[in-house]
């Protein structure tokens, strides 16, 4: 299916997939997203969404170029891009008034920042707690921690057990873009304060595109280190992540389990 999308009527799991991947020596690194209908799973080639109503659709990933992925700050905003391109891609899993609505959202403070403060401010926290109330409508929360449920068997390779049941991982994961989230915030406020730069009319859009560049460089950076010390930045965000997950139930964790299987399958197949 490349560069394109499949519909499936039912994702029904083919128990295979998990004993292949709770055997493997070593697995692609996920991701994912909760939706107040399912869970989109992603890695670096592919990704799925599963549906409550038993549904999956799959598509492939951006591939950015090698040169892109290589170029410090670029990189990050790279990597964030492609991270939500199945939100915002026609072939995705958002419907068209959907993908507008987060548009306006992305675009929004292009326009905010025109406005005299406090306006200004005002109107962009207003947009942002829209957003995220918005997001987390309905059972996402929940879906949210079935998806790092799932994630984290498929790390464990407990893949099977919590099919069953009889394994539940964490609900909490330090990858999760509620860490990125908390990051960034001090990041932006911080960078907003030493800007060197003379004040321009686009300022704040550049605050905001070098703060996420850096977050990510600094988040990808703890994530790869053992450190006490790296580690303990991303206590914030797992502390905010009691907030933006709920328990999920047997059922809810297998919807993310299948959108997991989805992609596997595709990674051990060799597609």
């Amino acid at each position: 299916m490349p560069g394109g999308l499949a519909e499936v009527d039912d994702g029904r799991v083919r128990p295979s997939v998990f004993v292949r991947a709770d055997a493997a020596a070593a697995l692609p690194r996920l991701g994912g997203m909760a939706r107040p209908d399912g869970v989109v799973i992603v890695s670096e080639r592919f990704w799925a969404f599963a549906g409550r109503d038993g549904t999956l659709r799959q598509g492939d990933m951006p591939r950015p170029s090698r040169a892109l992925r290589h170029v410090p700050l670029v990189r990050g905003l790279v990597r964030l891009g492609a991270s939500l391109s199945p939100l915002f891609r026609r072939s995705g899993v958002a419907r068209p008034r959907e993908r507008r609505l987060l548009r306006a959202a992305v675009l929004a403070p292009c326009v905010t920042i025109f406005l005299p403060a406090p306006f200004g401010l005002l109107a962009g926290l207003g947009v942002t707690l829209g957003l995220v109330a918005w997001m987390l409508r309905g059972r996402t929360l929940h879906l949210h921690g079935a998806e790092h449920r799932a994630i984290a068997a498929a790390e464990e390779r407990r893949l099977a057990a919590a099919w069953r049941g009889e394994a539940r991982p964490s609900r909490f994961s330090p990858r999760c873009g509620t860490n990125f989230a908390a990051l960034v915030a001090p990041t932006t406020f911080l960078f907003d304060r030493f800007w060197v730069l003379p004040t321009a009319i686009f300022t704040p859009l550049a605050v905001t595109l070098v703060s996420l560049a850096l977050t990510m460089e600094l988040w990808q950076l703890d994530q790869s280190s053992n450190r006490r010390a790296a580690r303990a930045l991303l206590l914030p965000g797992l502390a905010l992540q009691r907030l933006t997950t709920r328990e999920p139930s047997l059922e809810e964790t297998r919807v993310a389990l299948r959108a997991v299987a989805a992609v596997l399958e595709q990674e051990l197949s060799g597609a």
